[in-house]
This record gives C-alpha cells, structure tokens and sequence, in this order.
C-alpha cells in the first residue's frame, strides 16, 4: 500500500503528474497554474481541435495566455490529449466538466458521470480525484464514491476523494486562479489532507472545511447569494421606472455606504455557467427532504423572466418611432454574457436574439470579443460580428446593449443610432433616442 506521507511529499517536492479532465474556462486556467509551478501537466479533452490548438500554441480563450503552454509542450511538462488511458500515469485527477441543466431545469450530471466512467478502467492506488465542478450537495459521495468503490479501492487508505469547488471569474483584473481562496473538502481525514497537498503549491490559501458536502454546499451558496440579490435589483428597477427613477444612480449613490450594503446591478437576464443554474441544483435536492426552497425560486423566477421584459422594451422603443418589431433591423451589442470576455455559457443575450427573431426582427450583433456566433448547445446564429463605423450603426432602427464591453466607442454608437435601448445604464434615458432597459 502507498503511504499517505509519501503521496503528499510527491505533491510538495512537485513530482507529483497532474490530470487536468476538461479544459476550458476553468481547467485550463488550472493548468496553467500548475506549469507555472513546475509540475508535470496531463490535460484531458475530447475536443480534438482544442488539443491541437494547446500544441501550436494557441489559445481558444481570449484572455489566456497559452504561450507557457507552448514552452511546457515542447519541454514535455505540458501533455495534451484526447487519450484517457494515459490517466493512469498521473497522481491527481481533477474533473473540470460541465454540470449543466437538463431540459426540465433539473442537474444533469452526465459529463460528470461519463468523464468517471472513462476514467475508472485507468485509476491507480494512491491517486486523488478532485472534482471541481458545481453541483449539489451530496454529489461527491453519493455518485463519485461508490464508483470508484467498485473499482476494489478503499477511500481514504487507498484511493483520495476530494470537492473543491472552482471560483475562476474569466479577465477579473484584480484575481486570478493562484489568489482567490480555495475551499476544500475530504470525503475522509486523509482524503482532505491528500486535497491540501494537492492545491497547497499553486493556491495562496486552501480553506479546509469539514465535508465534501459542506464544500459544495459553500459553492451552492455563493452563487445563490448572487441570483437572489440580482434578482433584487431586477425587480427594483422595474418598479424605479415606473416611477420616473434611475435605478442606476440609486445603486452607485448607496454603494457609497461604508458598511452593510453590497452593489449588485441589473441587466438583461443571468449568464455565465453559474450563477443562472447553481441555485436551480440545490432546489432540485432539497425537494428529496421535503423542503420547498421558495425564496430562491422566485428569484429565479425574476431573472429568467429579464429577457422578456427586454423585448417588451424593445417593441415598445420602436412603436414610439411609429415601427413594429416585425421586419425592423436590431443591433444587439455584445453577446458575451458578461463585459470584456469572450465567454458565451448562458449568456442572456443569444435568449434576446432569439425571442426578438421569433417576433420577425432582422438581427445582427456587434462584439469585438466574439467574432462569429459559436456553435453552442440549443442555439445557433449563422451570423458573424459586425464593424461598427457611424454608417452601419446609423442603418439600424434600434441598437439594443446586452453587454458593456470597454472596447465599444459609446459616444460614436450614441450619436449615430436612430434608436438606442440600454440594459446596462450605459446611457441617460432622453425619452427620444434612449430607452432604459
């Protein structure tokens, strides 16, 4: 049996190899941590043309920089692949999948699931297997557990089971991977101290807490905490424009308090792969102990109905202009679901795209960080980001801001559009050119 001690002092001298299962917004960031340190990197994907990419160097993610990549490739540190057998030759497994929702708005666990099986024929003793992904409590040990039991391993003597939560937030100037604290938590003692070693040398501080439960409940409830105040302000801004206020100003104005208040802003609807769909997994399981979860309920009730006031908006700007939403031109401005990023998971934007389509508006989109409409689950645009120049903005009976991005020229778009509605408080509201959102 491999010791304990002789694991963890792999992971401290960094001889320890690292499997990184799933490379995108949240394992290659990962990655990258980990070569920076010096370890050894085996990157899993089944995205053949993102393997291909890592190899010549070249990033699919905008605001990461790949060239370390490149340098660990070509020395042999960094190894990409689409070939899961070679799991077998790492020390740690780190699952960096998506934990989507289904079509029913329930957990769907798949990636999850497939990436364990693929990898079970392949896990050796010693090893840990971190998962990082969002989920429910109770996922770590009642799905990953047995699984892996029924390969013949004991957890916690022989095999190391741990959940920390990922916290990337994509081009935050002020934190990075290696900065923002990291939660851990062991499905035993020795499994939790397997999970130390295992962040200890890329992340500033490792939190340890009790569970892998009380883990995934701690990500459960950060995202949660931000549905339910966003969901706040949406409502609040639909009620501040009813009475002739700007909700905007209100906001900036109470942030000034030094204490007990936090600024949250409202917008289009929720994006991101978090905060729209974490707070839904916890609802679905705490149905299975009888406990209805009407608070965050509601509040996603008010988010994902956002898109839908947008377009009311929208129809309503145009009317002012004598125009039905048929047949009229609409610009959407940036379809990133958050400024300055390239990300598109659950961006609010492509649901404006499409409920404005469906009521026949011609759609274009502009977005310097999304040069072409991606290929992404349920929704497709065959379309490709346009220039913005004062004459093709000034063609379009309505420009509608979905996203802020800094590298939009606000000032030419404002004295160039015939018609202009703001989701994001970019714009004072004039009541002829300029609608809030």
């Amino acid at each position: 049996m491999i010791k304990l001690k002789e694991q963890i002092e792999k992971f401290n001298s960094k001889k320890a190899v690292i499997g990184i299962i799933g490379l995108g917004y949240v394992g290659l960031p990962l990655a990258l941590e980990y070569l920076i340190q010096g370890y050894t990197v085996m990157g899993f994907d089944i995205d053949q043309q993102k393997i291909d990419s890592l190899k010549q160097g070249k990033s699919y993610i905008e605001h990461i920089d790949v060239s370390i990549i490149k340098t660990s490739h070509d020395k042999g540190k960094f190894l990409p692949t689409t070939d899961f057998s070679k799991a077998g030759q790492t020390d740690a497994l780190i699952l960096c999948v998506p934990t989507p929702l289904n079509e029913h708005r329930e957990p769907d666990l798949s990636y999850v699931i497939s990436s364990l099986e693929t990898l079970l024929p392949y896990m050796k003793k010693g090893q840990v297997l971190s998962l990082e992904s969002t989920t429910y409590p109770g996922t770590t040990e009642e799905e990953l557990k047995p699984r892996i039991e029924k390969q013949g391993f004991i957890i916690g003597k022989d095999y190391y089971l741990v959940y920390s939560p990922e916290r990337e937030d994509p081009n935050n100037p002020d934190y990075s991977t290696s900065t923002i604290p990291k939660v851990c938590g062991g499905t035993t003692k020795a499994c939790m101290e397997m999970g130390r070693a295992l962040y200890d040398k890329i992340i500033d501080t490792v939190i340890p807490v009790s569970s892998t439960r009380a883990a995934e409940m701690t990500k459960i409830l950060e995202n949660t905490f931000r549905a339910v105040n966003i969901a706040l302000v949406n409502e609040l801004k639909i009620v501040a424009e009813h009475m002739g206020i700007d909700l905007f100003e209100v906001i900036r104005a109470a942030a000034t308090k030094p204490f007990g208040f936090m600024p949250f802003y409202p917008g289009p609807g929720l994006g991101g792969h978090c905060i729209p769909i974490d707070p839904f997994y916890l609802t679905w399981k705490a149905r299975e102990y009888g406990v209805a979860t009407k608070f965050i309920e509601l509040a996603g009730e008010v988010n994902i109905s956002m898109p839908d006031y947008v377009v009311a908006k929208v129809m309503e700007a145009l009317n002012t202009k004598g125009k039905s939403v048929k047949g009229s031109s609409i610009l959407i401005l940036g379809i990133a679901y958050k400024k300055n990023v390239d990300d598109m998971r659950e961006s609010p934007s492509v649901e404006l795209m499409k409920k404005l389509e469906a009521k026949g508006a011609l759609i274009s989109y502009s977005d310097p960080h999304v040069p072409k409409f991606p290929k992404i689950r349920n929704h497709q645009f065959d379309l490709e980001s346009i220039e913005l120049t004062p004459e093709t903005i000034s063609k379009f009976n309505c420009v509608l801001v979905a996203t802020d991005h800094d590298k939009f020229d606000w000032e030419m778009i404002r004295d160039n559009a015939q018609l202009i509605v703001d989701t994001r408080g970019k714009y004072n509201v004039d009541n002829k050119t300029s609608f809030r959102a």
